[in-house]
């Protein structure tokens, strides 16, 4: 860890802690270098990454204090939190954690969905343009790996002053921050248990038409070219929103793609017991005949037979990521909002080990 990370990490606990309020005066320069052994130097770095973030503010003369992010005194105290889905295992707890994370700067949330729909997202964003009391919007997008039809409404949000953060997944056509998963990196570690456990061909089940399927096709790549394996184009299954909420519609085309493969790795654990069903119906055993890695660790990883070896969404801490983030966005608009997770894999017995 780098040395000014130490000060911040501290400072953040601190404030997380309400040891250090709104508007409280932080130490100074010379009594945190003093406490960490630090240079003054090292003591600045920390502080102005902070600054940049909007947890600090400093006043020239008097020092350096922790930012006011409370909702007191202004008259747009509701943050409007638009998803995709009521139902799932990870928006209950993200819901969770976003209500936590604003209530405790005095914000109230607005939650709708979506659906997946882009007409339903583009009647929601409209409804949010009518209103005066709206400082922010937390929003997992629809469908983001498609041309958004609803890119103007964001930009006409994004005018009229309302904060936009986006959570899961990001349109990259809009130059806005996000709150995520680091899908990339998650997959990548999910298909390297897969290779360090012997495996070359490695199948894979993606999400066609959200952006999070083709960040976690970009892991799965980048782990496979390390290991100087070729990308074999006719084991990937991409499915699109209608497949991936009734899996047997692809039924065919994934007994075909993974023909020949000794292991999968599948967009999520939802998707992945789908898979386990289906292999079983054909008689397989696994993990014998077929090793599978997911993503989400949810209690579905848990009680699947076999249990999933899977990569953790961060689900409540991801919600209060997003509303610690949208609270500095409202009051410091030029803060820097995106923030992705890394996590480790959770190892189970969903993967045969050292096939060779």
């Amino acid at each position: 860890m780098a040395k000014y990370k130490v000060i911040i990490d501290w400072l953040n606990n601190e404030i997380n802690a309400g040891r250090l309020k709104d508007g409280s005066k932080i130490p100074s320069e010379n009594e945190l270098a003093d406490r960490f052994s630090l240079s003054r130097q090292t003591v600045r770095h920390a502080i102005a990454e902070l600054s940049e973030a909007g947890i600090l503010t400093s006043i020239r003369g008097s020092g350096t204090y922790v930012a006011g992010l409370s909702a007191e005194g202004s008259d747009k105290k509701r943050v409007g939190v638009i998803l995709t889905y009521v139902d799932g295992y990870i928006f209950p707890k993200t819901i969770q954690g976003i209500e936590k994370g604003l209530s405790a700067h005095g914000y109230s949330i607005e939650l709708s969905f979506t659906n997946n729909t882009v007409e339903k997202e583009r009647s929601i964003l409209k409804d949010m343009l009518g209103r005066n009391d709206v400082a922010g919007l937390i929003i997992e997008p629809t469908k983001s790996a498609l041309p958004n039809p609803n890119i103007d409404l964001y930009c006409e949000l994004k005018k009229k002053g309302v904060q936009i953060l986006f959570v899961n997944s990001t349109y990259p056509e809009l130059d806005m921050p996000h709150v995520s998963l680091d899908d990339k990196d998650g997959a990548y570690r999910a298909v390297k248990l897969l290779i360090d456990n012997g495996h070359k061909n490695i199948g894979c089940i993606l999400k066609l038409d959200d952006g999070q399927g083709h960040a976690r096709y970009s892991g799965y790549v980048k782990a496979l070219h390390e290991a100087g394996y070729l990308i074999s184009e006719e084991h990937v299954v991409w499915l699109d929103s209608i497949e991936y909420r009734d899996i047997d519609q692809a039924r065919d085309k994934i007994y075909s793609r993974l023909s020949g493969c000794s292991a999968v790795f599948c967009y999520n654990d939802q998707v992945a017991v789908e898979v386990i069903r289906l292999l079983k119906d054909k008689g397989m055993e696994l993990p014998k005949d077929m090793s599978i890695v997911s993503m989400d660790d949810s209690d579905q990883a848990r009680v699947s037979s076999p249990q999933l070896s899977s990569v953790p969404h961060p689900k409540e801490r991801l919600g209060e990521k997003a509303a610690e983030n949208m609270v500095r966005l409202i009051h410091h608009p030029d803060c820097k909002a995106t923030f992705e997770f890394n996590e480790e894999i959770e190892i189970r017995d969903s993967v045969l080990a050292n096939i060779d």
